[in-house]
């Protein structure tokens, strides 16, 4: 259900920023929206690879997305499709080091966040 309420106009592929859940952390994340070619889906999806040490269902998750770093695409192969999620991950985290991306991390928007629930 959430994907299908993002806004029509937000772009499929894969991005980096920041992310939180709750009042915790605000770690690094890499972030697809898409139809995932590979797997065929038939319903538009979205992944979020993160360092979450918990379980985060029931919780807000706030997101801040960076930038893009492609579109999204199909692969030959599972390991194509590994190694291509693995240069991502690696790509965000040079990325997010940098000085312009690094001050994200203490966007207030994070704050607003703290102690909000979603109810199911």
């Amino acid at each position: 259900q959430v994907v299908e309420n993002f806004p029509s106009d937000i772009s499929t592929g894969i991005g980096y920023g920041w992310a939180c859940v709750g009042k915790g952390d605000v770690p690094k994340m890499v972030w697809s929206i898409g139809w995932n070619p590979f797997y065929m889906y038939i319903k538009k999806s979205e992944t979020t690879l993160s360092s979450f040490k918990d379980d985060f269902y029931g919780e807000i998750l706030g997101i801040v997305i960076r930038r893009y770093i492609q579109s999204e695409k199909n692969f030959s192969s599972l390991e194509a499709l590994i190694s291509a999620v693995q240069e991502d991950i690696e790509e965000a985290e040079r990325q997010l080091d940098l000085p312009e991306h690094l001050k994200l991390k203490d966007n207030n928007f994070f704050h607003l966040l703290e102690g909000k629930r979603v109810n199911h």
